[in-house]
């Protein structure tokens, strides 16, 4: 990836889930035009399957109700059809599809 880390940790919250002092999974939150968003969430595959990514989306929900939203959105590839069916399962539902920075992305939406 390209991005730069210290301007992207410095625009958005970020939580890191730790493991024996070894970074294992992440959420990175904040507020923009569109509401409150889910910018990343991701999980060490080693440690998937195991309600880490879950624990990680509700703490970001929570922070958008402290935050005084009633909803949260996010973003995944439109291929990741695996991605867009979980979020679907935990009340996210799909609300529009853009290309952005050309990568194909499905919008996700859920109210809270």
């Amino acid at each position: 990836m390209t991005w730069d880390y210290a301007e992207f940790v410095g625009e958005w919250e970020v939580t890191v889930a730790e493991s024996d002092g070894v970074i294992v999974g992440l959420v990175a939150v904040g507020e923009t035009e569109e509401g409150f968003a889910v910018e990343n969430v991701a999980v060490d595959p080693d440690h998937q399957g195991r309600g880490l990514g879950r624990t990680l989306l509700e703490l970001a929900e929570a922070e958008a109700r402290r935050a005084g939203h009633d909803s949260i959105y996010l973003f995944t590839h439109e291929k990741m059809t695996e991605n867009q069916a979980l979020y679907a399962r935990i009340g996210y539902v799909e609300y529009d599809r853009r290309s952005e920075h050309g990568l194909s992305r499905v919008f996700m939406r859920k109210q809270l």
